[in-house]
């Protein structure tokens, strides 16, 4: 990226968390009004006068006392969270089966794990690559978690390509082939296509003339077509998202950060 297309999008997300910042702002002076007592803001029985006066109270109060204005953003982030868990929840329960048990996606780790993560993955995503390294060291230090892999091609073409080949991969010839691909793709560098791919796997000492002929099969679609609608009942936009034991968390996270929620999801019980 060019140092004015840098610029460019570092002013559009300064301006997009300002838009929020203003957003969140006025729902909290909303929120705090509407928790003053019934007397004082049952605005109908006041007179004109009494209504500006009112407002005038209300601003100078707000203007003098910036920090509970702040105070009540926070706690409307943290309802807000909260909402959304519990949201995630729902959600995770409704889909359990196309999550844990669809019977076509890959699964690694512990087939046994006490807990179950499963990830949403774009092989073009660079947040997906950087993820790969924290999920295998995990992986290595927890012996006890299964991992189940989807396949969720969302922002090229080259991820789209790359997803079909894993899946013909795997379909042809099984989940040792699919986890060889799946690292190669995760860390490969350059273009990618029809050709590239099949050298990829050739290169594996996989036949990838064959794989790249199944790209397009009803099979391969079909999976693409199940992920696809799981995503979107699970209001999946980025990636990587995961799905821990019955929880949703959306986007990278340090390997610190995981093992909190597994250990948090252990005590759960």
């Amino acid at each position: 990226m060019n140092n004015v297309a840098l610029h460019g999008a570092c002013e559009q997300e300064r301006k997009d968390v300002m838009k929020k910042t203003t957003g969140l702002a006025l729902t909290a002076a909303l929120t705090l009004c509407t928790a003053l007592p019934t007397m004082a803001h049952d605005m109908t029985n006041l007179s004109d006068d009494n209504r500006n006066a009112f407002r005038d109270e209300v601003r100078a109060y707000l203007m003098d006392n910036p920090e509970v204005l702040m105070e009540a953003i926070g706690v409307l982030e943290e309802r807000q969270a909260a909402a959304q868990g519990a949201l995630d929840k729902d959600l995770v329960r409704v889909n359990a089966d196309a999550l844990f048990s669809d019977g076509f996606s890959h699964v690694s780790g512990n087939p046994d794990g006490d807990i179950t993560i499963v990830e949403f993955v774009d092989y073009q995503c660079g947040y997906c690559r950087k993820s790969y390294d924290v999920v295998q060291e995990l992986l290595e230090k927890d012996p006890n978690i299964r991992l189940i892999l989807k396949e969720y091609p969302i922002l090229t073409e080259a991820s789209v390509l790359s997803s079909r080949f894993a899946i013909a991969g795997q379909q042809l010839f099984g989940e040792e082939a699919y986890e060889k691909l799946h690292e190669a793709l995760i860390t490969v560098r350059g273009n990618i296509s029809a050709q590239s791919l099949i050298k990829l796997a050739d290169g594996l000492d996989l036949d990838g003339a064959a794989i790249a002929a199944r790209m397009d099969a009803p099979e391969v679609e079909a999976v693409l077509a199940e992920n696809r609608a799981l995503g979107q009942r699970l209001q999946i936009t980025g990636t990587p998202a995961f799905v821990m034991h019955d929880d949703m968390a959306r986007g990278y996270m340090p390997l610190e950060q995981m093992e909190a929620i597994i250990a948090a999801k252990r005590n759960e019980g």
